[in-house]
């Protein structure tokens, strides 16, 4: 069984091929630069939360200084919706 309908036999020929045709060593360099930057994209990744989950934290961390409208006034003003 194979992927997408592709047996195991025809993906070791397609491996020996691409190894012909580029050779180990730029197979290995390819291989190397490929996680390389899925490294980089990870590591950027857990940046960027670890900067929201700190923005996040100063937010909730941050007391009101006065309310916006005080109840009554927020009262009238659902009541004259109406």
């Amino acid at each position: 069984m194979g992927f997408g309908g592709i047996s195991l036999w025809q993906l070791l020929i397609i491996l020996l091929i691409v190894v012909l045709v580029f050779g180990t060593k730029k197979l290995r360099t390819v291989g190397k630069d490929l996680g390389g930057a899925v490294k980089g994209f990870r590591d950027a990744m857990e940046k960027g939360e670890d900067e929201a989950r700190k923005e996040i934290a100063d937010e909730t961390a941050k007391p009101d200084t006065a309310p916006d409208a005080t109840f009554e006034e927020t009262r009238s003003a659902e009541r004259d919706k109406v």
